[in-house]
């Protein structure tokens, strides 16, 4: 990470995920408040393509930023309207504390780590490498029974989760 394109736009994608963590928490309406956490699902996407790691970057816009956000724009369009504002809780200053307690941690740690041991020759990587082959190779082939079990599962979950929320309807009059 010696390019200085790489960290500008490390440093980008930092500001662009903590903007939008920080508009999450302010955000009134639940809708806007899913648009920033989309944001920052995207931001975190692009961290881990500025660290190399292409898979995590993909799965980070595949599951984060696509499934579970939608998944999201449907519990909120399934709730009454007067559930949609996203409302000062009783947990706030409890949140807050755990919060910057977690913030501090992380940069304490951060702060006394010694990075120049961590560089990639004391690893014995020079340069980075990509894990997607490896991990497609890997579920299509050894693993593909597990991965179509987990894929029929997910299925019949979503089959389950349209039943239960579909509702009943009577026989129509005149038919």
């Amino acid at each position: 990470m010696e390019s200085p394109g790489i960290i500008i736009a490390f440093w980008v994608l930092a500001a662009v995920t903590v903007g939008g963590c920080l508009m999450v928490l302010v955000a009134r309406n639940l809708l806007h408040a899913l648009v920033f956490l989309v944001l920052a699902f995207l931001g975190m996407a692009g961290l881990f393509v500025t660290l190399s790691a292409d898979f995590i970057a993909v799965a980070q816009i595949l599951i984060y930023a696509g499934s579970i956000a939608v998944l999201m724009v449907f519990a909120i369009m399934l709730t009454p309207l007067a559930a949609r504002d996203n409302a000062n809780s009783l947990y706030l200053l409890p949140a807050l504390a755990a919060g910057l307690g977690i913030a501090g941690l992380v940069s304490v740690v951060a702060v006394i780590t010694p990075w120049s041991e961590l560089k990639g020759d004391a690893l014995g990587q020079s340069d980075p490498v990509t894990t997607v082959s490896a991990i497609g190779d890997l579920l299509l082939g050894r693993y593909v029974l597990p991965f179509e079990v987990a894929s029929i599962l997910l299925f019949f979950a979503l089959l389950g989760a349209i039943v239960l929320v579909h509702e009943r309807r009577g026989p129509r009059e005149g038919s």
